[in-house]
């Protein structure tokens, strides 16, 4: 299966500032990811930090939270703020959150089922 990009809206938490960006699929990551120059440019703060596995090993990245609308969807999500990834990632935690899976058929994003499961 190839890239999968999709076009999202990145808001801060008050909806003052938001851009339009290309963003990379990455159902392998957990959160989305922003480079550090787009928060800081949205006015996205910094609420804590995460370390993380990456391909070179453990590293230490600064979380914060930002809404992010994809599909005529949208949701506040916790992210994390890069200052080495050059551009948007959108993890698999939003995908989900949001009602979104890949079809590794079409190569793009559609809607899915949210799921709870219960015992009754």
């Amino acid at each position: 299966m190839g890239h999968v990009w999709v076009e999202a809206k990145i808001l801060n938490l008050d909806r003052t500032k938001s851009k339009k960006v290309s963003g990379l699929v990455d159902t392998g990551a957990t959160l989305s990811t922003l480079p550090a120059k787009l928060a800081k440019e949205l006015g996205i703060g910094i609420t804590s930090e995460d370390k993380i596995q990456t391909a070179s090993g453990i590293i230490t990245i600064q979380k914060g939270r930002a809404i992010i609308r994809i599909e005529k969807k949208e949701e506040l999500q916790p992210i994390w703020i890069s200052d080495i990834i050059d551009r948007v990632l959108i993890g698999s935690v939003t995908l989900e959150t949001l009602g979104l899976k890949v079809n590794p058929i079409t190569v793009k994003v559609e809607e899915t089922p949210l799921m709870l499961y219960s015992h009754f």
